[in-house]
């Protein structure tokens, strides 16, 4: 697996392994971040160490941008593939869901970079530009370095730079919102969920509030989305309602914000994480497909 160690004969890591580990949990970030999914993330760390240690480490002068490099080709080539995978795909797509460690949230603009509603608007990027959106405004890299890890000139880049940021800034979430808002909005929304409190959940769902779910064609999920607080609050006082007599429903960080876990004795069943917009939640992405849960067992470290 990508990160294990190779010994020298002093039971330390060899340089390029040591390394490769330190820039491990960055590395990881910027190809689920490309990706939207923790299993290829896991796959092209692997490819990338696969290259790694054939590097002669004397003509590398950066090595963190030069691991950043082929991280980002691996990713673009499989985000390709992805694509491809997505249109058979039974249902909604949604992001594959991280339990992340408490200082992911804790860095504003991480956490705002792989919440669930922000991988979405990702989504709508084509591939070239969603790469150099990312190593431009999440990790700030600069036009030169970007433009070696995705084979164009710096000039072009520049220009998808430009076109990527406006289509995210129409799209993205309205305004920055605090764990602690996020904390109490999610407390309200599961208060009324558990007792089936139409006009609780009414109250907590802004009016144009988009609903969606995520079953892969495993787990039965809603086959398309629903749009609308009347509707969503219809659906999830009638549906969640008699789930929760069955599960246990628990808060907890996912993709840097709270979260709700349902589980159905030690197994997750959803993963139910929630876009707040004004005190209001606007987006709910519920997660049931089971191959997509596997990384919710333990935290995640994510870095920039």
């Amino acid at each position: 697996m990508a990160g294990t160690a190779q010994t020298a004969p002093d039971d330390r890591p060899d340089p390029a392994t040591e390394v490769f580990l330190t820039h491990r949990n960055l590395l990881f970030t910027v190809a689920y971040e490309m990706l939207g999914s923790a299993a290829d993330a896991e796959d092209v760390l692997q490819e990338t160490w696969l290259r790694w240690v054939d590097v002669d480490l004397d003509t590398v002068r950066e090595h963190r941008a030069y691991l950043v490099r082929i991280t980002t080709r691996q990713a673009l080539a499989r985000l390709r593939t992805l694509g491809r995978r997505k249109e058979s795909y039974v249902g909604p797509w949604l992001p594959e869901p991280l339990l992340t460690a408490p200082d992911v949230a804790e860095d504003v603009e991480l956490a705002d970079s792989v919440s669930m509603a922000m991988l979405l608007v990702l989504e709508t990027l084509t591939p070239t530009e969603r790469a150099v959106f990312v190593l431009r405004e999440v990790f700030d890299l600069d036009y030169d370095e970007i433009a070696e890890a995705v084979d164009k000139n710096p000039a072009a880049v520049r220009q998808i730079a430009h076109r990527a940021r406006g289509h995210v800034a129409a799209r993205r979430p309205r305004g920055a919102v605090s764990a602690a808002e996020s904390r109490d909005a999610l407390a309200a929304f599961q208060r009324a969920t558990e007792t089936g409190d139409l006009q609780g959940l009414l109250d907590i769902l802004a009016p144009d509030v988009v609903f969606l779910g995520d079953g892969g064609g495993v787990r039965q999920a809603i086959p398309r989305p629903v749009v609308g607080a009347d509707k969503v609050a219809r659906l999830l006082a009638a549906g969640l309602g008699r789930i929760a007599e069955l599960m246990s429903l628990r808060p907890a960080q996912v993709n840097g914000f709270p979260a709700l876990i349902m589980k159905q004795g030690d197994e997750i069943d959803t993963v139910l994480a929630v876009r707040i917009d004004d005190g209001l939640v606007t987006g709910l992405y519920a997660v049931r497909n089971p191959h997509k849960l596997s990384h919710m067992e333990r935290e995640i470290s994510l870095r920039r």
